[in-house]
């Protein structure tokens, strides 16, 4: 069975062509900057990365360039053989707390939640809108990012706010990176052979976010209501004051959405180097003695160490804590500098496996007494999963 996973962002789309079971990938693709003049297309297929500059006015015209690829170089021979299409979707808010099949009540509902996730959920529902009009035989099936975040408890989620908000205004933790954080889970129990571990997943890339696990279910997550929360990340700056919001207002004269846009898009790794919000810019400023990109790399890690250690008590100690996404994957330095700042709870590296980079490894001594991984995360895969073990249920 041909299965697609579509992640579709506000001017971009990621999608993966899957053959199930078998979990193998097909095709992908990537279309970037769409709407926005020259859009970057990026296909790979059987080994071969093809790379160029096309116009694209927008999401429909993406889908149906990727669509024209599967029938010119004969991947498929009719649409029809599609035929189930996961999305992901950032925010299911408390209502959704597994993969559903897309209907209109579906469609109203992730409509409903735009305001809690604004930069993300129209996004997400263009792509499935896009997607229904040009494959209308498919199945559609919505993977939120927060179903997985559903079995944190109520002294987790709550925030201590005016009760009333949590009940009018479903102002409460939601917890995202769900659909990597519930793979992470599912690939170190496979890895170890045991499903009762007790697991600290550290997904560390563009947005960062920490998971406490338990026998395979959620107990925490770092992010909160929205995606800013946490930990600091490439640009959103994470944990803060918010009395900070009112008092730059009064000092700037800027509104409230201005300052939202500041603490979005030219905080966290941007804000405090000033030169980039990617973390290899960082590093490299590190070898240059940039005394800002030191400062922002001890910060990030800083906050890091902190979820990871107060998630160490929450589980009555840990068995896994697993580092994974771009920077998880790809920064044997961020680690390194994590790892031994744990020294104290007898969590240790080993600096010669910790060089590895984009491939599952073990980087803690044999004497540590938490085993740590490099995991790649594969939230496409999961997505393909869910939507084919629903389809296959039906």
């Amino acid at each position: 069975m041909k299965i697609l996973s579509v992640n579709s962002g506000s001017s971009s789309v990621k999608l993966k062509l899957f053959d199930m079971p078998l979990g193998s990938v097909v095709v992908s693709a990537k279309y970037e900057r769409i709407g926005l003049g020259n859009c970057v297309s990026t296909i790979i297929y059987k080994d071969e990365k093809i790379v160029s500059e096309v116009i694209l006015k927008d999401h429909s015209d993406a889908l149906n360039m990727f669509l024209k690829e599967l029938i010119d170089r004969n991947i498929i021979n009719s649409y029809d053989e599609i035929e189930g299409i996961g999305h992901r979707v950032v925010q299911g808010a408390d209502k959704y707390n597994c993969s559903v099949l897309v209907d209109n009540k579906v469609v109203e509902d992730i409509e409903s939640f735009n305001t809690l996730a604004p930069l993300h959920n129209p996004a997400n529902l263009l792509g499935i809108k896009v997607v229904k009009g040009i494959l209308p035989d498919s199945k559609n099936v919505a993977v939120f990012d927060t179903a997985y975040h559903q079995t944190i408890p109520q002294e987790q989620h709550v925030y201590p706010l005016p009760y009333e908000w949590y009940e009018k205004y479903k102002i409460r933790k939601y917890g995202f990176h769900g659909i990597s954080h519930e793979y992470l889970a599912d690939k170190i129990c496979e890895i170890v052979g045991n499903d009762n571990l007790k697991i600290i997943t550290c997904h560390l890339g563009n947005g960062v976010s920490i998971s406490a696990i338990k026998d395979k279910k959620s107990i925490a997550n770092s992010l909160g209501f929205t995606p800013l929360s946490g930990v600091m990340m490439g640009t959103r700056c994470g944990d803060i004051d918010p009395t900070i919001i009112p008092y730059i207002m009064k000092c700037t004269d800027k509104s409230v959405d201005e300052v939202m846009y500041d603490l979005n898009n030219k905080s966290g790794f941007l804000g405090i180097s000033g030169i980039s919000s990617d973390s290899r810019d960082i590093i490299n400023g590190i070898k240059n003695n940039n005394e800002r990109c030191i400062l922002a790399e001890k910060m990030f890690v800083e906050r890091i160490v902190s979820y990871i250690s107060y998630y160490y008590t929450l589980l009555d100690k840990a068995d896994v804590i697993a580092f994974s996404a771009g920077i998880g994957e790809m920064t044997p330095k961020i680690r390194k500098d994590i790892i031994e700042r744990l020294k104290c709870l007898d969590i240790f590296i080993d600096e010669s496996a910790n060089e590895t980079v984009g491939e599952v490894k073990k980087i803690s001594s044999d004497n540590s007494k938490v085993i740590c991984y490099v995991i790649p995360t594969d939230e496409e895969l999961m997505i393909v999963k869910e939507t084919f073990q629903l389809i296959e249920r039906l």
